[in-house]
């Protein structure tokens, strides 16, 4: 599966820069790359073992199947500098947006991954092209990364993965923000043809959703037209932000495509860095 590729490539990445930046430090004599994990060869492997525990470091240490030594796994961002701060190593700049999601019901099975700082890799199937190809407008033009796979029970009905697929988004969108610091939070609009898209997006952390709009056909590839305010809105509930929509025009394919495009581009204000890397666009102090 795509989304598993992606996961073993950012691993492997993850794993090769903390095996750098570990071989820079003193009381390291040699670092193995093996896996998910990392084997360090050091002075004092007992000592070292307590400092990982002590700062919740994953750590395995066992003196006589592997003297010399301390296994640790690759774990997350914040896992990941854990482990450096151990050895008084901080890595530079703001820490990676990135989520990884698996959902499973009896309805559907979803594994999402997301990067707001990268815009590629984009590949989505959710069993519904038109779907697909929604989605992956809101990610070209939100400007970030979204690799999304879902099995759902499409021979019953779409509704299901529609709305189980939009919380997922929403859930890793509010994963990957973090604490919001430095964002923009604000977002807006687009016309396409006859067309006219507008869609406000405040990732103030508060749920609120309202669609203004009609379709005339019961469906546009696959897509129930119905769904399309219920995909706003279950956005709106599992990432927490404040999502209005409104459109109009004649072409219900022209309406559904301007609000996803133009949730992409409210979104990609919304999340874009600006600024201050500590600053919250709020005047309460948190969003």
């Amino acid at each position: 599966m795509p989304l598993h590729a992606d996961r073993i490539a950012r691993l492997l990445a993850d794993r090769s820069r903390l095996a750098n930046a570990l071989r820079a430090a003193p009381d390291v004599r040699g670092v193995r790359e093996g896996g998910n994990f990392l084997f360090l060869d050091v002075d004092d492997p007992a000592d070292l073992a307590r400092r990982m525990a002590a700062a919740a470091v994953r750590v395995r240490f066992r003196p006589k199947a592997t003297p010399g030594g301390v296994r640790v796994t690759v774990g997350t961002d914040a896992e990941n500098r854990a482990l450096l701060a151990v050895f008084g190593i901080g890595e530079p700049g703001r820490p990676a947006r990135r989520a990884d999601l698996v959902r499973d019901t009896k309805e559907t099975r979803i594994a999402l991954s997301i990067d707001l700082d990268r815009t590629e890799p984009r590949r989505i199937d959710t069993g519904i092209p038109f779907y697909d190809h929604m989605l992956d407008q809101v990610a070209a033009h939100g400007g970030f990364s979204l690799v999304l796979a879902c099995e759902g029970d499409l021979a019953i009905d779409p509704h299901h993965s529609v709305e189980d697929i939009a919380i997922a988004l929403g859930t890793a969108l509010r994963q990957a923000l973090g604490d919001k610091r430095g964002i923009g939070r604000f977002g807006f609009a687009l016309p396409m043809d006859e067309t006219r898209a507008e869609v406000l997006v405040d990732l103030s952390g508060r749920p609120f959703a309202r669609f203004e709009g009609d379709f005339a056909t019961a469906a546009v590839g696959g897509l129930p037209t119905e769904m399309v305010p219920h995909v706003f809105r279950s956005i709106a509930d599992s990432l927490g932000a404040a999502i209005h929509v409104r459109v109009e025009g004649d072409n219900d394919h022209h309406k559904v495509e301007g609000c996803f495009k133009a949730f992409g581009r409210a979104l990609r204000s919304g999340l874009a860095l600006e600024g201050d890397s500590n600053a919250l666009p709020s005047t309460k102090g948190m969003l």
